[in-house]
């Protein structure tokens, strides 16, 4: 059955989203991770050597650093993962920015500018 393992792999890739949200909110202590980041999608190679994370980042001092401070954090993260979803092998994290939070966010505003010279 094709479809069955697609949707163990959505599961894993939402568990995966769902822990490392509350990971990277409650449980870093980098401090080059800096502003509000989330966790949009992670997908993660049937393989399940590699998880590739989007994050959303707001409101940082610099969001390079903070994307360097989660890769350098990517062993903790990982470690920690292993220990809350119970799967053979860990993937290595591998993180990339989602813009399309601040795409959205200058989108309604130049609807809104635009609404307002009327």
């Amino acid at each position: 059955m094709p479809g069955k393992n697609n949707n163990r792999q959505g599961r894993i890739d939402e568990e995966f989203r769902k822990e490392l949200s509350q990971l990277i909110s409650f449980e870093l202590k980098e401090p080059s991770v800096t502003g509000m980041v989330s966790v949009t999608k992670v997908k993660v190679t049937p393989d399940l050597k590699y998880a590739k994370v989007s994050v959303s980042v707001l409101n940082s001092k610099d969001i390079k650093e903070t994307l360097a401070g989660l890769k350098k954090s990517s062993g903790f993260l990982r470690s920690e993962l292993a220990k809350r979803i119970n799967l053979r092998n860990t993937p290595e994290l591998v993180f990339e920015l989602d813009e399309s939070l601040e795409y959205g966010a200058r989108i309604d505003k130049i609807i809104k500018d635009l609404k307002n010279k009327q």
